[in-house]
């Protein structure tokens, strides 16, 4: 097993400044290579905790763009055009990447496609609406329209 330092968030494991123990495969194979972690020594308890006072001074500023970005987008409708039938069934459905591409074009800003949530497939064109987690405690709900192209 090795001691590692997270330098980035990882799924399932930790955030940057987290000290874990995982595999030794695991953390010379994927986490290193990678840049997602650097082996735990003494001198780097001093680099864990500049990490996260680093990360701590993003969050806040991340929290306050997510709250100015939650409320562009909540009184916003966000339109989506694809391709469609005569009855306005769809072609394919819409995906994530279609909501975050038009919610770019909108000028809303960007956002990540990971962070859209759907909730079922959208398969005809009308309303919906969709859930946008744009930070760890803020969630937007979007107005989407689906028009045929």
């Amino acid at each position: 097993m090795a001691k590692i330092i997270l330098t980035q968030e990882v799924t399932g494991l930790g955030v940057a400044g987290d000290v874990v123990t995982v595999k030794n495969g695991y953390a010379r194979n994927y986490l290193m290579p990678r840049g997602f972690a650097v082996t735990w020594t003494k001198g780097g308890e001093k680099q864990v905790e500049s990490i996260k006072a680093a990360r701590a001074a993003r969050a806040k500023a991340t929290l306050e763009e997510a709250k100015a970005t939650a409320a562009k987008l909540a009184e916003t409708t966000v339109t989506v055009a694809h391709k469609a039938g005569a009855e306005g069934r769809l072609f394919g459905t819409v995906k994530a990447k279609h909501v975050a591409d038009a919610i770019e074009a909108a000028g809303i800003g960007s956002v990540d496609k990971r962070a859209i949530n759907l909730g079922s497939a959208i398969k005809s064109t009308g309303a919906y609406t969709v859930s946008v987690r744009l930070h760890e405690d803020v969630t937007a709900d979007v107005e989407l329209d689906v028009v045929a192209e």
